[in-house]
Protein backbone atom coordinates (compact mmCIF):
# COMPACT_ATOMS: atom_id res chain seq x y z
CA UNK A 1 0.00 0.00 0.00
CA UNK A 2 1.33 3.15 -0.83
CA UNK A 3 1.38 6.24 1.64
CA UNK A 4 -1.39 8.11 -0.87
CA UNK A 5 -3.43 5.82 0.17
CA UNK A 6 -2.71 4.72 3.20
CA UNK A 7 -3.40 8.59 3.92
CA UNK A 8 -6.63 8.01 2.43
CA UNK A 9 -7.61 5.58 4.83
CA UNK A 10 -6.74 7.49 8.13
CA UNK A 11 -8.81 9.82 7.42
CA UNK A 12 -11.66 8.10 5.40
CA UNK A 13 -11.60 5.19 8.04
CA UNK A 14 -12.37 6.90 11.37
CA UNK A 15 -14.60 9.25 9.75
CA UNK A 16 -16.97 6.29 8.61
CA UNK A 17 -16.97 4.59 12.05
CA UNK A 18 -18.10 8.27 13.33
CA UNK A 19 -20.80 8.11 10.72
CA UNK A 20 -22.10 4.64 11.43
CA UNK A 21 -21.98 5.38 14.99
CA UNK A 22 -23.99 8.57 14.87
CA UNK A 23 -26.79 7.09 12.52
CA UNK A 24 -26.80 4.31 15.44
CA UNK A 25 -27.41 6.67 17.93
CA UNK A 26 -29.83 9.00 16.45
CA UNK A 27 -32.11 6.40 15.10
CA UNK A 28 -33.28 5.57 18.75
CA UNK A 29 -35.87 6.44 20.75
CA UNK A 30 -35.17 10.27 20.42
CA UNK A 31 -34.16 11.05 24.28
CA UNK A 32 -30.75 10.00 24.49
CA UNK A 33 -27.50 11.80 23.84
CA UNK A 34 -24.25 11.41 25.25
CA UNK A 35 -23.80 15.40 25.48
CA UNK A 36 -26.93 15.82 27.58
CA UNK A 37 -28.84 14.73 30.42
CA UNK A 38 -31.87 11.85 29.86
CA UNK A 39 -34.76 13.62 30.03
CA UNK A 40 -38.42 12.76 28.52
CA UNK A 41 -39.89 15.69 26.25
CA UNK A 42 -42.79 16.00 28.78
CA UNK A 43 -40.88 16.89 31.51
CA UNK A 44 -40.11 20.51 31.28
CA UNK A 45 -39.73 22.02 35.05
CA UNK A 46 -38.16 21.00 37.86
CA UNK A 47 -37.62 21.72 42.10
CA UNK A 48 -34.54 20.75 43.88
CA UNK A 49 -35.98 21.53 47.48
CA UNK A 50 -33.11 21.87 50.57
CA UNK A 51 -31.36 18.84 51.04
CA UNK A 52 -31.45 18.17 54.22
CA UNK A 53 -28.49 17.20 56.76
CA UNK A 54 -29.84 14.09 58.49
CA UNK A 55 -26.72 12.61 59.62
CA UNK A 56 -25.95 12.00 62.93
CA UNK A 57 -22.39 14.21 62.44
CA UNK A 58 -23.73 17.21 61.10
CA UNK A 59 -21.25 19.18 58.35
CA UNK A 60 -22.83 22.43 58.78
CA UNK A 61 -22.04 23.76 55.20
CA UNK A 62 -22.76 20.68 53.28
CA UNK A 63 -26.54 20.42 53.13
CA UNK A 64 -26.65 24.33 51.50
CA UNK A 65 -23.80 23.93 49.60
CA UNK A 66 -24.92 20.66 47.46
CA UNK A 67 -28.18 22.02 47.21
CA UNK A 68 -26.84 24.72 45.01
CA UNK A 69 -24.34 22.80 43.12
CA UNK A 70 -27.12 20.38 42.02
CA UNK A 71 -29.72 23.10 40.99
CA UNK A 72 -26.59 24.92 38.91
CA UNK A 73 -25.94 21.14 37.87
CA UNK A 74 -29.67 20.27 36.90
CA UNK A 75 -29.93 24.19 34.84
CA UNK A 76 -26.35 24.13 33.19
CA UNK A 77 -26.50 20.36 32.15
CA UNK A 78 -29.97 20.27 31.14
CA UNK A 79 -33.31 21.74 29.02
CA UNK A 80 -35.39 22.12 32.57
CA UNK A 81 -36.23 24.78 33.45
CA UNK A 82 -35.68 25.74 37.72
CA UNK A 83 -38.92 26.40 39.63
CA UNK A 84 -39.62 26.86 43.31
CA UNK A 85 -43.94 25.98 42.09
CA UNK A 86 -44.82 22.91 43.88
CA UNK A 87 -46.36 22.18 40.18
CA UNK A 88 -43.03 21.68 38.82
CA UNK A 89 -42.66 18.16 36.63
CA UNK A 90 -40.19 17.05 38.87
CA UNK A 91 -39.80 17.78 42.58
CA UNK A 92 -36.51 16.71 43.93
CA UNK A 93 -36.23 16.00 47.69
CA UNK A 94 -32.85 14.71 49.55
CA UNK A 95 -30.90 13.99 52.85
CA UNK A 96 -27.42 13.68 53.87
CA UNK A 97 -28.26 10.22 55.49
CA UNK A 98 -25.42 9.29 56.45
CA UNK A 99 -21.63 11.39 57.48
CA UNK A 100 -18.53 8.95 58.79
CA UNK A 101 -15.43 8.82 59.64
CA UNK A 102 -13.30 5.18 60.06
CA UNK A 103 -9.69 4.42 60.06
CA UNK A 104 -8.46 3.12 56.27
CA UNK A 105 -4.79 2.30 56.61
CA UNK A 106 -2.58 1.44 58.97
CA UNK A 107 1.52 1.69 58.66
CA UNK A 108 3.34 0.77 61.51
CA UNK A 109 0.83 0.18 64.20
CA UNK A 110 -0.60 3.50 63.56
CA UNK A 111 -3.61 5.22 61.72
CA UNK A 112 -2.10 6.00 58.47
CA UNK A 113 -5.39 7.15 56.28
CA UNK A 114 -8.72 7.58 57.52
CA UNK A 115 -11.99 7.53 55.54
CA UNK A 116 -15.12 9.90 55.09
CA UNK A 117 -17.89 8.13 54.05
CA UNK A 118 -21.12 10.45 52.92
CA UNK A 119 -24.14 8.77 51.85
CA UNK A 120 -27.35 11.22 50.40
CA UNK A 121 -30.72 9.41 49.81
CA UNK A 122 -32.52 11.22 47.12
CA UNK A 123 -36.39 11.47 45.86
CA UNK A 124 -37.82 12.37 42.25
CA UNK A 125 -41.36 12.91 42.51
CA UNK A 126 -42.42 12.79 39.39
CA UNK A 127 -45.83 14.52 39.23
CA UNK A 128 -46.79 13.89 35.21
CA UNK A 129 -46.50 9.79 36.38
CA UNK A 130 -47.57 10.51 39.64
CA UNK A 131 -44.84 8.34 40.87
CA UNK A 132 -41.83 8.89 43.47
CA UNK A 133 -38.59 6.86 42.67
CA UNK A 134 -35.71 6.60 45.37
CA UNK A 135 -31.57 6.67 44.87
CA UNK A 136 -29.09 6.31 47.74
CA UNK A 137 -25.66 7.46 46.41
CA UNK A 138 -22.37 7.07 48.50
CA UNK A 139 -18.77 8.56 48.03
CA UNK A 140 -15.60 7.98 50.13
CA UNK A 141 -12.89 9.90 50.80
CA UNK A 142 -9.47 9.25 51.81
CA UNK A 143 -7.42 12.09 53.92
CA UNK A 144 -4.28 11.74 56.54
CA UNK A 145 -4.64 9.99 59.82
CA UNK A 146 -2.46 13.60 60.87
CA UNK A 147 -5.28 15.95 59.92
CA UNK A 148 -8.44 16.25 62.56
CA UNK A 149 -11.81 15.72 61.11
CA UNK A 150 -12.51 19.43 60.31
CA UNK A 151 -9.03 19.99 58.56
CA UNK A 152 -10.11 16.96 56.56
CA UNK A 153 -13.68 18.49 55.61
CA UNK A 154 -11.86 21.93 55.01
CA UNK A 155 -9.48 20.45 52.62
CA UNK A 156 -12.15 17.68 50.94
CA UNK A 157 -14.93 20.12 50.98
CA UNK A 158 -15.24 21.13 47.02
CA UNK A 159 -14.27 17.39 45.95
CA UNK A 160 -16.84 15.95 48.62
CA UNK A 161 -19.77 18.27 46.97
CA UNK A 162 -18.50 18.54 43.39
CA UNK A 163 -18.34 14.41 43.47
CA UNK A 164 -21.72 14.26 45.38
CA UNK A 165 -23.35 16.34 43.01
CA UNK A 166 -21.83 14.41 39.76
CA UNK A 167 -23.04 11.08 41.69
CA UNK A 168 -26.63 12.13 42.22
CA UNK A 169 -26.81 14.25 38.82
CA UNK A 170 -25.96 10.70 37.19
CA UNK A 171 -28.50 8.73 39.07
CA UNK A 172 -31.25 11.16 38.37
CA UNK A 173 -30.65 11.70 34.73
CA UNK A 174 -28.23 9.27 33.36
CA UNK A 175 -30.46 6.26 33.68
CA UNK A 176 -27.07 3.95 33.99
Amino acid sequence: MNKKTAYRLAIILPLAAFLFFTSLVNTGCGIYKFNEAVVPDSIKTIKVNFIENKAPYVNPTLSPRLTDKLRQKIVSQTRLSQTNNDNADWIINGNISSYGFSTSGISQQKEATNRLTVGVHITINDQRANKATDYDVSRSFEFAASQSIQQAESTLGDEIVRSLTDDIFNKIFSNW
